[in-house]
């Protein structure tokens, strides 16, 4: 099956089972996203929405976050993968945005990858889901899932490289949607160890399953809807 053929049929099966994704990061507008997604590097959103709320009220605003130093920070942080660092890049956070971008949140990768703890997949999933810009955040779960489905080239090695590749491919429109649709299929179907491929209503097209499972009989009318 040729790639175009496969994001043809990836696009048909979201826009219609799941149209319009959002993120399970719990946040009420840009500053508070931005320190949810830094905290989310290498753990669970659900993790980081238990810890979040006591966060956000501790310091409501960058002010609050700029005057604040890490070690009043990790306490509250505590419970999240590498609390230490990111208690540190919190707090540089807070000063950068009230010292360089007048307490706002930037709205382009070029200024938020100046933040402390603000790498570009972080930047690309702010542009995203605040600015609806086409930006695809690729994390674990989108590096796996985009080669699995043979979306991608066995040769991108990288996050970057897919990222590329994924972005020249998919409608400008649809960037934005289709990062969620893969993050969340990767996180509750195409798991690391054990693919749930019994329960995937992708295997129609996907290149993993042809490959480890060709005499199975597929049919993608008999699965659940995947993440919707």
């Amino acid at each position: 099956m040729r790639k175009r053929e496969r994001y043809k049929l990836l696009i048909e099966h979201f826009t219609q089972n799941f149209p319009d994704p959002e993120t399970e990061l719990a946040y009420s507008n840009p500053y508070e996203l931005i320190l949810a997604v830094v905290l989310s590097a290498q753990c669970t959103d659900k993790r980081v929405n238990m810890v979040t709320p006591a966060l956000f009220e501790a310091f409501p605003t960058p002010e609050h976050l700029a005057a604040a130093n890490p070690e009043e920070i990790f306490p509250i942080i505590r419970s999240i993968s590498y609390p230490n660092n990111k208690a540190k890049h919190l707090a540089g956070l807070g000063r950068m945005l009230v010292e360089q971008f007048h307490a706002e949140v930037p709205s382009t990768v070029e200024e938020l990858v100046k933040l402390p703890g603000v790498g570009r997949k972080t930047a690309n999933v702010i542009v995203s889901v605040i600015w609806n810009q086409p930006a695809m955040a690729v994390d674990t779960h989108v590096f796996r899932v985009s080669k699995r489905l043979g979306l991608v080239d066995k040769k991108a090695k990288t996050p970057l490289e897919v990222e590329k590749e994924l972005v020249a491919n998919l409608p400008q429109e649809l960037i934005a949607k289709a990062h969620h649709w893969l993050i969340l299929h990767g996180r509750y179907i195409c798991l690391a160890r054990r693919p749930k491929c019994e329960e995937c209503p992708l295997t129609h097209f996907c290149a993993f399953f042809q490959k480890y499972y060709p005499n199975i009989p597929d049919d993608p009318e008999n699965k659940v809807g995947g993440i919707a």
